[in-house]
C-alpha cells in the first residue's frame, strides 16, 4: 500500500490493495465470486441466505479460501434464530471478516470474538450505529437507502455516513450507491475506511447471477429500482418487517404495491412467484439491485470491477494536486 492515498484501517487490517468489500449478496456472492474479488486485491465475501445449510457454507468457504487471500462471510441475524448451524460452520471456517446483520446480532458476538474473528454489522440509522459501537462491533457498515437488497429506507448514504462518522469512533464502511471509483473516492475522502459494494459486482462473470438476470440488470436505468416488501410477502420469506428490499421494479410489484395484506393471503400469487423464480421470469420474480444499477453496462470480471474501483486513488491524487 506504499504510495497510495487509499491506505485505511481496512487495507491495513486485511492486507488489501483496494479499500473495498464485495457485499455478501445471498444467491450472487458464493465462493467463486469471493475468491475472484480477493485475488484482485479487495475483500470478497460469501453471502449466506436464510436457508443455506452448514454444509453449503463449508463448501463455499473452501472455494473462497483457494484464493490464498483474506475472505469474509455474511450472515443474516434473524435467520440464525432458525438455522444456528450456520454460525457453527462459519466459526469452523474462520474467515477474516464476518458480518452479522438484520436482527439480534449482538447475542452472537461473544462466540465470534472468542474465536478471534473481526465482526461487522450493517446499520441504517444513527441509533443503530450507536448501538453497534456499544455492543463491541469491530466495523460498522453505514448502508444508505440507495443500496440494493435488504435494509432500511430511512437515510441516504451521504447523510448517514456523515452523521455516523461524527458520532462513533469504530471504523466505518460506506454502503449504498457506490458503483465506480468516483464513489469510492468520495467516501474515503469523507473518512470511511472503505466502500461496501454490491450492485457493481452483480453481473461479474464469477457471480451466480443467471444469464437472464444479467441481461435485465444491464438494461436497467437509474430510476428502475423500488424499495418494497412486496417480493418478500409474495415469496413468503421471513424477513423482519422493518427490512424491506430494493429491487428492480416489475409488473408483479406494480400489481401488488399498496395491497400487501391481500397479497399475504393470496396463495395463487405465492405460487406465481415460485414458478417465476423457476423459469426466471423477471416480470414477476424479484431481482435485487441498488440505485447504482444504471452503472452496469456489460459483463465484467471481478478483477475488472476492482480495477475500476481502484482508480479512486488516481482521482484523489488529482484532487490533492489541484
Amino acid at each position: 500500500m506504499k504510495g497510495t492515498l487509499m491506505r485505511t484501517w481496512l487495507t491495513d487490517m486485511f492486507g488489501l490493495a483496494v479499500p473495498v468489500v464485495c457485499a455478501p449478496m445471498a444467491g450472487v456472492a458464493d465462493g467463486a465470486l469471493a475468491a475472484a474479488v480477493s485475488r484482485a486485491g479487495a475483500l470478497g465475501m460469501v453471502g449466506v441466505g436464510a436457508t443455506a445449510t452448514p454444509e453449503w457454507i463449508t463448501r463455499q468457504c473452501r472455494v473462497a479460501a483457494a484464493a490464498g487471500a483474506p475472505v469474509g462471510v455474511g450472515l443474516q441475524a434473524w435467520a440464525l434464530e432458525h438455522n444456528p448451524g450456520q454460525l457453527d460452520a462459519v466459526l469452523a471456517a474462520g474467515p477474516a471478516l464476518v458480518s452479522v446483520s438484520y436482527g439480534p446480532y449482538a447475542k452472537h458476538l461473544p462466540r465470534l470474538k472468542q474465536a478471534g474473528l473481526t465482526v461487522a454489522t450493517t446499520v441504517g440509522n444513527l441509533q443503530e450505529a450507536r448501538a453497534a459501537e456499544q455492543a463491541g462491533i469491530d466495523v460498522i457498515v453505514a448502508r444508505g437507502s440507495e443500496g440494493g437488497g435488504h435494509g432500511r429506507d430511512e437515510v441516504g448514504t451521504l447523510p448517514l455516513l456523515q452523521s455516523v462518522l461524527d458520532t462513533v469512533t469504530t471504523p466505518v464502511l460506506a454502503a449504498g450507491g457506490i458503483g465506480t471509483s468516483r464513489g469510492v473516492a468520495a467516501v474515503v475522502t469523507a473518512g470511511a475506511v472503505g466502500a461496501w459494494v454490491g450492485t457493481a459486482f452483480l453481473t461479474c462473470t464469477e457471480a451466480s447471477t443467471s444469464r437472464a438476470a444479467r441481461a435485465r440488470l444491464i438494461a436497467a436505468t437509474d430510476t428502475d429500482t423500488v424499495y418494497t416488501r412486496v417480493f418478500d410477502i409474495g415469496a413468503r420469506v421471513g424477513w423482519p418487517r422493518e427490512f424491506g428490499e430494493r429491487a428492480l421494479r416489475n409488473q408483479f410489484h406494480d400489481r401488488w404495491a399498496g395491497h400487501e395484506e391481500d397479497l399475504a393471503d393470496d396463495a395463487a400469487a405465492a405460487q406465481e412467484m415460485t414458478q417465476a423464480r423457476e423459469v426466471e421470469c423477471y416480470d414477476t420474480a424479484c431481482l435485487d439491485a441498488g440505485q447504482g444499477v444504471a452503472l452496469l453496462h456489460r459483463e465484467l470480471t471481478a478483477a475488472d470491477v476492482v480495477a475500476e474501483l481502484a482508480r479512486a486513488d488516481d482521482l484523489l491524487r488529482r484532487a490533492a494536486a489541484g
